[in-house]
């Protein structure tokens, strides 16, 4: 029997203006295969949507809906901040990639992504990697975050750890009034992808790390590969009370920003890879009042998504870091916004995207 109720509540988030203002949300479903996925659609005011693939268990399809359009937003302002002619898309994959993921359903995937026709591009986010692409592929030429065997830019992670590398270093400027990490304390929840990468770049400039994960794999490689200043504590819970602690970067999944971890932040940053840190409208408010500098996620953690857009045009690693750079000047810039304006970075970062949005629109219409 089919849950109307559950149909409603997804229809209403759908529609809802705070949540939905979605372009197009597509169901996709391919029994043979198992596939059950959500390709979320927010915007292409500047452009074809392009954003990541989520594979994850979610608890039901509801949840699933949420996130495919929580995401898609937060691409949407992502690639506005970044410069890039792209709008905001997401997709997500429900199942535990681990159980279920199989050629067969990628390949099923790739058809869903290829019947849109250009309007959305994909590429890598949790539960998915290069070598998914690179099977999705077969099957849609819209798709990034490809091997460089099969014409890719291949590990996207590398540049995002990059740019919030620059990200950082930009609070630093902002708080401290110097852009180097040298000596300061910084805990990275999430050592996965991105912030192994980001580690590195800590390290070579001179930061103490401490570290946490789900994964107590992922732990015990960095603590191997780096004996002397990095250090790692139980959980999250127990890192962001670390005293001492300079910077947080959240480098999981979202929400790490909520009513209960921001009364209880040592840190006096908060500037990490992770989407959708903020929990909820006014969490941004709750940092500003603690004297917290929040980097906005979607500004800090672009590094990615500019290095998958430049595959569409023949890939080149050196362009795509030097605009991986401007993170840096685009971070100080929302700083500079905030505070002419009396609001929060978050705010500020919303309007300065909203506003090229409303100019690509406006230009379209003429």
């Amino acid at each position: 029997m089919t849950d109307v109720t559950g149909a409603s509540d997804v229809l209403q988030t759908l529609f809802r203006s705070e949540q939905g203002g979605h372009e197009q949300v597509v169901l996709c479903q391919d029994r043979a295969s198992g596939l059950k996925a959500v390709i979320a659609i927010h915007s292409t005011a500047l452009g074809p949507a392009l954003g990541g693939t989520r594979f994850y268990p979610y608890a039901g399809e509801a949840e699933a809906v949420a996130d495919a359009l929580n995401l898609a937003r937060g691409m949407s302002y992502k690639n506005a901040m970044a410069g890039l002619d792209h709008g905001g898309g997401k997709a997500v994959i429900i199942g535990n990639p681990e159980q279920i993921k199989s050629e067969e359903l990628l390949l099923a995937y790739g058809r869903f992504v290829a019947s849109l026709g250009g309007r959305y591009v994909t590429a890598c986010d949790v539960g998915t990697y290069v070598a998914d692409m690179d099977v999705v592929a077969r099957e849609c030429r819209w798709t990034t975050g490809r091997s460089p065997e099969n014409g890719g830019a291949g590990d996207s992670s590398v540049l995002t750890a990059f740019g919030v590398f620059q990200g950082m270093r930009a609070s630093a400027q902002h708080m401290w009034g110097d852009p180097t990490l040298r000596g300061r304390r910084v805990g990275i929840a999430g050592v996965g992808k991105v912030g192994r990468h980001l580690v590195e770049h800590l390290r070579k400039d001179g930061a103490e790390v401490v570290i946490t994960d789900v994964r107590e794999e992922s732990v015990r490689a960095i603590l191997e590969q780096y004996p002397t200043g990095v250090t790692a504590v139980a959980d999250t819970d127990a890192l962001i009370r670390t005293e001492g602690l300079d910077i947080y970067a959240p480098c999981a999944l979202g929400g790490a920003l909520n009513d209960d971890s921001v009364p209880v932040l040592t840190a006096k940053v908060v500037c990490g890879a992770a989407n959708n840190q903020l929990a909820h409208p006014g969490v941004e408010k709750d940092l500003a009042d603690r004297g917290i500098l929040y980097a906005p996620d979607y500004v800090v953690n672009a590094g990615g998504v500019i290095q998958v857009a430049d595959e569409l045009h023949g890939f080149d690693f050196d362009r795509c870091k030097a605009k991986a750079a401007k993170i840096f000047d685009t971070t100080l810039a929302i700083f500079a916004r905030a505070k002419d304006d009396g609001i929060p970075p978050a705010a500020a970062a919303d309007r300065i995207a909203e506003q090229r949005m409303a100019e690509a629109r406006a230009a379209r219409a003429r």
